[in-house]
């Protein structure tokens, strides 16, 4: 029983960003920053098909800057490390601001720009899953 009720603490804790122990006894913070199953737009996240491959990128986006009108056919994750952007869904017209600390689920197939509306630059770590040799950015003709 005390077995059952240590795991269910550990468990705990790691679920609600208290601390945890390492293997020798060192603290460990973890902290959730999302948990999402839809997009930005409302979508259920679907992973492709076949050989998913993993891609991993930073984004530096200057002050004022527009991205072009663009949209993902796979899944795509943003972690905000600086600044504050805003993506306007140009389909529908509405828009989500995201700061330092936000997580974004990016929409799939649906046309997009984004604009850095703050002081300073955007920092984004940005991780796309796709089929293996594809590319994840459309850009609208």
């Amino acid at each position: 029983m005390r077995r059952i009720l240590a795991s269910v603490l550990l468990l705990t804790a790691f679920a609600t960003g208290a601390h945890a122990l390492d293997s020798g006894g060192t603290p460990v913070v973890v902290t959730p920053l999302a948990s999402r199953t839809t997009t930005a737009s409302g979508q259920p996240i679907t992973l492709p098909r076949k050989n998913v491959q993993v891609l991993v990128s930073s984004y530096d986006i200057a002050p004022g800057a527009t991205l072009p009108v663009h949209r993902h056919p796979f899944p795509r994750y943003a972690y905000v490390e600086a600044g504050t952007l805003k993506v306007t869904n140009v389909e529908t017209g509405n828009s989500n601001t995201y700061k330092t600390g936000d997580f974004i689920v990016e929409m799939i197939g649906q046309w997009h720009q984004a604009t850095n509306i703050g002081d300073g630059p955007v920092k984004l770590l940005v991780i796309d899953q796709v089929e293996e040799g594809a590319k994840n950015t459309e850009l609208r003709q």
